[in-house]
Order: structure tokens, then sequence, then C-alpha cells
């Protein structure tokens, strides 16, 4: 796979996380904007429902369906009668892939990239879910696959259509609060459980599930009921992502954009509640250094995660650091995104990064960000969406980019997974990271977190 180093990633990268170009990446043959596109829609159950039903809304035209689930498929056929039924999407790729210009994925994060890779290699333009992949190594090929095959691509965190995203980044690259030094970004998540060992033993397997193609590329293991499908597979390392996976691709999109973070140097578990083989901790704090970038100074970035709820207490930000958030809310919100400037503080508490707040230096409280004067002159230089899906399918009929696209996409989910890596090699263990070539410096154990060995017949 070609190996393309920092310099080039930032030149690449500043064309689709900037502000006004948007001219990058070229989609090779558009489809026209009369075309028909065909499209097959691998998961239908859960996002995969909305997913299926907004290309059909904007004129795909649905000729496969597929999910592991009988029941979830029957139930999607009464919406697409007309559509082929499949609980592989192996057989599905191998018995209409020629008829096909698109795909969505939907499914949970161990088989996006199985799902995905042989369908963009096969030249197919792909909508994939959040997080894009489960590991960095599927994220760099999905990347690399976009740009050769000239794709259509866009990644479901739909926080990206937002205006206020956008404004956001417009007022953080305007120098609004200054330089940015420190940002401290926490979730609310896990809402499903995690934090606890592989149950003993095994349960029969329901008659309307493909347990094999639920499990694809993770390695074999019994089924047990309500522990792993429907829902609580993102607290398995074997399935998920974790927190961390499940809701930085919202939470750190628009500080990945405004402040140009690229990939860390360093990356660190600082401290997690309590360690298992198989399952992400309750809480965990996780610290990326990242370098002087196109004018910036170095920062630090913190991720918090843990459920208010739980009565573990999740690890937080600091109270110095959020002191203005609880002047003004009378409390710390469950998720937030905080930047810390040298001349003022920004903060979003909405996951999708749809509102803005800011606090300048000597302020006590925030005020929204569009009604305070320090942010009232900042021009508009990022096109604002017409839609998340939307911007997916222009993209296939007249090549304008999706600001989500796999060159921003693939690259945020990759530096995020970083996170996940640094904690399964251990608490309090700076993991020096070299992002171009893919590995560790310090830590060559990482190496078996950065790829997966997928069991046989699974290979992306």
């Amino acid at each position: 796979m070609k190996v393309l180093n920092r310099r080039q990633f930032l030149n690449r990268t500043t064309l689709a996380a900037g502000t006004a170009a948007l001219a990058f990446p070229y989609v090779g043959q558009v489809l026209g904007a009369n075309d028909r596109i065909n499209v097959a829609c691998i998961g239908v159950g859960g996002k995969g429902d909305s997913d299926s039903n907004d290309a059909a809304r904007l004129g795909g035209n649905i000729i496969a369906i597929c999910d592991v689930d009988q029941t979830t498929l029957d139930r999607k056929a009464q919406r697409f009668p007309n559509a082929k039924k499949y609980q592989d999407f192996r057989k599905l790729l191998e018995e209409v892939g020629g008829d096909i210009d698109a795909v969505t994925v939907s499914t949970p994060d161990h088989t996006h990239g199985v799902a995905a890779i042989p369908a963009m290699r096969m030249g197919k333009h792909c909508f994939c879910q959040k997080p894009l992949t489960q590991n960095v190594q599927e994220s760099r090929v999905m990347r690399q696959l976009a740009h050769d095959k000239k794709l259509a691509t866009q990644m479901g965190n739909q926080g990206s259509a937002e205006s206020g995203l956008r404004r956001s980044v417009e007022v953080i690259q305007a120098g609004v609060i200054g330089k940015p030094l420190e940002l401290h970004v926490w979730s609310n998540r896990p809402v499903w459980r995690q934090g606890y060992d592989r149950p003993p033993g095994e349960d029969p397997v329901p008659p309307t599930l493909n347990w094999d193609a639920w499990l694809g590329p993770a390695a074999w293991r019994p089924f047990k009921r309500d522990i792993y499908h429907a829902f609580q597979w993102r607290g398995w390392y074997d399935f998920g992502t974790g927190a961390l996976g499940d809701m930085a691709c919202h939470t750190v999109n628009m500080p990945f954009r405004a402040l140009k973070l690229g990939y860390p140097d360093v990356v660190e578990c600082e401290i997690n509640s309590r360690s298992f083989p198989e399952t992400f901790p309750k809480t965990t704090r996780v610290r990326f250094d990242f370098p002087e970038r196109e004018g910036l100074p170095p920062l630090k970035f913190w991720w918090y995660d843990g459920n208010p709820g739980d009565p573990l207490s999740p690890l937080r930000p600091d109270a110095e650091k959020v002191k203005e958030i609880i002047m003004t809310w009378g409390r710390l919100p469950g998720s937030g995104c905080l930047v810390i400037g040298e001349n003022g503080k920004f903060f979003s508490p909405d996951d999708y990064g749809a509102q803005f707040y800011l606090a300048m230096k000597g302020e006590e409280e925030f005020l929204a960000g569009d009604n305070h004067e320090a942010a009232r002159g900042v021009p508009q230089t990022i096109p604002r969406s017409p839609g998340h899906v939307e911007e997916w399918f222009n993209m296939m009929k007249d090549g304008t980019p999706a600001y989500s696209n796999f060159d921003i996409a693939a690259y945020l989910n990759e530096t995020i997974l970083l996170g996940c890596v640094a904690l399964r090699v251990g608490e309090g263990r700076a993991m020096q990271w070299d992002g171009p070539n893919m590995r560790s410096k310090n830590l060559p154990e990482a190496a078996q977190y950065v790829s997966r060995q997928n069991r046989s017949g699974w290979s992306a």
C-alpha cells in the first residue's frame, strides 16, 4: 500500500478539512444529474434503517439489501419489495456487484471495513457509518482506495452537515480565541454494558440470526443472549470501539478540522477505572499530544468518557478548566468540547457541534457564539450543507466533495482509534507514534492492535 509522508497527508487534508476550497477528492466518473443510482444496503437495522431510507428518498434504486438478522431483513423488504435479500454481504457483492453503483454500510463496527473495502475495490461509491473502521489499518486502506478509485464517499457523522459546526471551524480558524493550546472532550457514553468479563457458557442461536455472518472477521465465540447482539457489541474489543470510537467521530470532528490536528506524536491512556481482557473500561482519560502544525503551537487533547449515571464517577476535566461552563449552566453537561486558546475559550455542549459558545479572557460566563461580539465579523468561508446524505449523492452526480468524505473522515477516524490502541497497550504507557507508517516508535506491541487477524474467509 502506498505510504504518504506527514507533509503529503497534511497537504491533501487541508483541502478536505480547510475553510473554503473543498477541491479534493476528485470523482473519476460522475453519474450525472439524471442518472439512477443503483444502491446495495449492507445492514438495514438501527442506523441502517434510516441510511437505506435516505438513499431511496434521494432517488437511489435499492436493488439489494443485506442483514444478518432475517427478521430485520424481512421487515426492510416490505419497504423495498423488489430488492434482493441477503444475510451475507460477501454473497451480495458476488451476485449483484456488477449491477450496483454504490453501497451503504451500516453494520457493527467490526464489519465496516470488510464490507466496504471489497465494494470499494470493485469501484463502488460508499457511504459508511461511523466509526469508519474498527482498526487503524482498515481506515488507511479505505482512505487510499477512495483516492485511487476516485470514489464518492461519506462517513455517517451527521454533525458534519450542521451549519453550527462549520461556523465553529470558521470562528476558531479566524483566531477569535487566539492560538489554541488545549482541547478537552468528554462523553456520557457508554450507555451500553462494558467493563466486565465474558460470561461463561453459550445459548442457542436464534433461528433468524446468521451468527457466523454476524461474527464476520472476529474470532469465533459462542453466542450469548443479550451479550453481543443486538446492541451490546460496542463495549467489546472484538466488535466495537468503546465510547471513544463511537462518539469521537462526532465530538472531535469539529476541533479536528478547526485545529488542523493531523497525527499526534504521543498518545497515552493516563488512567482508567479498571482494565478487562475483552471489554473497554467504564471510564477513561486519554491524552493526545500534537506537534506544531501550519503556524499553530503544540497542543494537548484530553478525551474523557464514562456514564454520569454509573455509580463509578466518570473522569472529567479539572474544575478550573471548566469553571466558566459551570458558572453558565450550573453544572458540567454530560458531554462537551472545550477549546482553550490564549485569548479565550470555545465550548460546544452538542455532540454534533451544532451549537457553540464563547468566553473571552476576563469573562466569567459563556455567551452564544453567534451573539458574541468577538465572532460577529468573521466571514463565512465554508459552504453550508444541503444535507449529509444529500452531499454524498451530489458527489456521485456532479463531483462536489462531501464534507466528511473519506479523505478527511478516514484521517479523523484513524487518529481517534489511536486512543483505543493506547488503551490496549496499557495505562500510563506513553505511545510515541509515527503516523505515516502506522507504527509506535517505542512500543512494538502496539502493532497487534493497529490491524486485525481476520478469521478465515473474512479478509477485507
